[in-house]
């Protein structure tokens, strides 16, 4: 993954873009490059500045960045790599110290679901997820055999249960890799994986 960063403008913004990598496989943010991938170039030492106080203090937990400086044509351009997290779900700290969860899609930071954020904390706990493979896993995938996806609305209807428990059921079923989870269109989907 990759993203281009003309400036810093904000710690927060930066914190966002960040964690959305952590959270997902890692990436590269370049600054000093606009959107169209011309380089404008930077002053190193302030955007340096900027990259370590968003990791540090605005991402929780914090984060280390390698961060490589380039002289391209007399400008300068920041590479930071940021690796993928070990300690998900990465959190953003707002300007009113309220934290999110982000994730990458595609070429965006978008604000993570709860259900995202439940499978983020489950596929990354030391506890082991243990599956009671019941009436209610089983309507799901004879369901999903017959149909390519299906909603959280659409599964709550189906085994008449709470919201809390169908996301719970598909929060397990997406953290072993049974089920995938599709966050591209609204509402998010699940399908066999």
């Amino acid at each position: 993954m990759l993203d281009f960063k003309k400036e810093i403008s904000s710690v927060h913004r930066i914190a966002k873009c960040i964690v959305s990598f952590a959270n997902h496989y890692g990436g590269t943010l370049l600054v000093g490059v606009n959107d169209n991938g011309s380089i404008s170039g930077v002053k190193p030492l302030e955007e340096i500045f900027m990259l370590e106080k968003a990791a540090g203090f605005f991402c929780c937990p914090s984060l280390e960045l390698e961060i490589h400086e380039w002289n391209l044509n007399g400008k300068i351009i920041l590479e930071a790599l940021i690796p993928m997290g070990k300690d998900k779900p990465y959190y953003a700290v707002d300007e009113e110290g309220k934290k999110w969860v982000y994730i990458r899609q595609k070429d965006q930071s978008m604000l993570a679901s709860k259900i995202v954020v439940d499978v983020l904390k489950r596929q990354h706990s030391s506890q082991n997820t243990l599956i009671v493979y019941s009436s209610k896993e089983k309507a799901l995938l004879e369901y999903l055999h017959v149909n390519p996806k299906i909603t959280l609305k659409e599964y709550c209807k189906l085994i008449n249960v709470s919201r809390w428990r169908a996301m719970k059921i598909l929060v397990n079923l997406v953290s072993i890799g049974v089920l995938r989870l599709h966050q591209i269109e609204k509402p998010e989907y699940f399908s066999l994986a």
